[in-house]
C-alpha cells in the first residue's frame, strides 16, 4: 500500500528503532515538522547520494525510514531541535518537490527485520558498540537501554554509525535478515580498520 510522506534528506542514516537529533532551520523543514506535529503528514529520513549533483534524479536514495517526533526544544542558538525515532523502512516510488523545495514522495512500506537473538559470532560488534556508547554521552542519551542481544537492533545501530558509502548502507539495510547485514558489517570492518 502506498502513502505520501515528506522527505528530510541528510547524509546521516536512521533505521527503525534508531534515534537522531536534528537542528531545523530551513523554512521548508520547519513546515515539515509542523505538519507532522499536527498529524497532517508524516515524514521520512532519506539518505543523500554525495556522488551526484544536487539536481540529479538519484540525489535522494530510494530506501528511507519513516520517523516520528519523540521530542523537540529550542536550542541555545535559537534553532528548533527535534529528536526523531525511526519506525518503518520505506521505499520511495515517486518523488517531487513542492513550491518551497520540500521533497515529497509516494512510498511503500517494507518489512522490518525480526528480533533475532545475537549469536556469539557477532559478540565483538556488541562489545564495540557498548564501548562507543560509554565514550559518547550524546549517543548514550539516545540509547539508555541498548538491546545488544538483539541482532536487528545491533545491525541497525552499526549501519547508522559506520562511515561507509551511502550505497553500501542502502544495500546492507535492504538485506532480508539482520544476520546477513551483520556479516557484511563485520567484513567491512575487517577490511577498513
Amino acid at each position: 500500500m502506498s502513502k505520501q510522506l515528506a522527505l528530510f534528506p541528510l547524509s546521516s542514516f536512521i533505521l527503525p528503532g534508531g534515534k537522531m537529533r536534528l537542528r531545523v532551520f530551513e523554512k521548508r523543514y520547519i513546515r515539515l515538522v509542523k505538519e507532522a506535529g499536527l498529524g497532517n503528514r508524516g515524514f521520512a529520513m532519506a539518505l543523500l547520494n554525495p556522488f551526484v549533483t544536487r539536481q540529479h534524479q538519484d540525489r535522494i536514495l530510494p530506501l528511507a525510514t519513516e520517523v516520528v517526533i519523540d521530542d523537540f526544544e529550542q536550542l541555545p542558538d535559537g534553532l528548533l531541535g527535534v529528536t526523531v525515532r525511526g519506525v518503518k523502512r520505506v521505499e520511495i516510488i515517486t518523488r517531487w518537490q513542492e513550491e518551497d523545495g520540500l521533497n515529497v514522495a509516494n512510498v511503500t512500506e517494507l518489512s522490518s527485520w525480526p528480533a533475532i537473538r545475537l549469536s556469539q559470532r557477532y559478540s565483538d560488534l556488541a562489545s564495540s558498540l557498548l564501548h562507543l556508547l560509554a565514550e559518547y554521552p550524546q549517543l548514550q542519551q539516545l540509547y539508555p537501554e541498548p538491546e545488544l542481544d538483539n541482532a536487528s537492533w545491533l545491525a541497525s545501530r552499526w549501519l547508522e554509525l559506520m562511515p561507509m558509502q551511502p550505497g553500501l548502507k542502502q544495500k546492507l539495510s535492504a538485506e532480508h535478515d539482520p544476520l546477513t547485514c551483520l556479516e557484511g558489517l563485520q567484513n567491512w570492518l575487517e577490511h577498513n580498520s
